[in-house]
């Protein structure tokens, strides 16, 4: 096998094609290694909704690049871990343990959706629709 110029081999084939992509930054870096969100004990699941505690710091430099990106994204609207990690472009598990560190600084806070079996049942729903328009 021989190299060109920049050290990388020259057999067909054999080069990486995401040069455009840029530096590549592990999972674990960005976390420090850690799996789980802190010791908050708050479930991150998918649908968890996530704002922007109204005594946030407005200053964030403090913060790592991947934390400051969820809070401008929270900064507008409330946002789901789901929608957390697409408009980031991170792992979902990354995002969990980052919302932890934002949990704790006390920049965000989470809530949980209502579960299926706290709604309303549909039937009460439509008898109650049907005694307003009686009205």
């Amino acid at each position: 096998m021989t190299e060109d110029t920049t050290g990388l081999p020259s057999e067909p084939g054999s080069q990486w094609y995401d040069n455009e992509a840029g530096p590549l930054v592990r999972p674990y870096a960005m976390t420090g290694g850690r799996t789980r969100p802190g010791p908050t004990g708050v479930r991150f699941d998918l649908i968890a909704l996530v704002t922007l505690d109204a005594r946030a710091p407005d200053d964030t430099t403090a913060l790592g690049p991947e934390h400051r990106a969820l809070v401008d994204l929270c900064r507008t609207d409330t946002q789901s871990v789901a929608e957390l990690a697409a408009g980031t472009d991170l792992p979902v598990g990354v995002v969990r343990v980052l919302l932890g560190d934002l949990l704790e600084l006390g920049c965000v806070t989470v809530s949980r959706p209502v579960p299926p079996a706290q709604l309303p049942d549909e039937r009460i729903l439509r008898e109650v629709i049907e005694g307003l328009r009686a009205l």
